[in-house]
């Protein structure tokens, strides 16, 4: 069950299989277990890993058929473009570090956990609010404003595109009992 919610989580509803590896090997059932946990979570991890990989890959495309460069500008523009993506997934690293840590408690986190999740999990929101502050006056200065002012735009709607899939796949913390 947490290994499903860890995929939805961040894969937003891609389909992996995910399921254990079957060893021909005798184990006791518990070195069985954890060896299949640890090769389920490898498993995700790497799938992830690639579906990380093709959504930055479809992003740069998309961004790149919306801007409209001249030769001058994509010389300047593109290793930009790289280093931001490259902090942006730093971020994500944490933000799917958070995710795995959410399913792992998924039906057993207490008030303190949830809040935690909570809090860092707006952290990382601001910290990418921030990351795009920096880079603002730093693509405006390869880019005239209205091909700034698109980059980000189309940057914030791939990004909320898949933050909506993202959260539509969470469930909530818990079912919420009267207390």
């Amino acid at each position: 069950m947490k290994k499903m919610i860890a995929v939805g989580l961040w894969m937003a509803g891609a389909l992996l299989s995910g399921s254990p590896n079957e060893h021909g090997e005798a184990k006791s059932s518990a070195q069985a277990s954890a060896a299949s946990s640890k090769d389920d979570q490898a498993s995700i991890d790497q799938s992830v890993a690639l579906i990380r990989r093709d959504l930055r890959s479809s992003k740069k495309q998309t961004i790149a058929a919306s801007l409209q460069l001249s030769e001058a500008e994509a010389t300047k523009f593109w290793p930009l473009y790289d280093r931001y993506t490259a902090e942006l997934s730093k971020l994500g690293d944490q933000r799917y570090a958070l995710i795995k840590e959410y399913a792992t408690g998924f039906g057993t986190l207490t008030d303190d956990q949830a809040l935690s999740l909570l809090k860092r999990s707006l952290s990382l929101d601001e910290q990418v609010a921030q990351l795009r502050s920096k880079y603002l006056p730093i693509v405006n200065q390869v880019l005239p404003g209205t091909k700034t002012a698109t980059f980000f735009q189309m940057d914030r709607y791939i990004n909320s595109l898949i933050d909506v899939q993202v959260a539509g796949a969470i469930p909530v913390v818990q079912e919420q009992s009267s207390r």
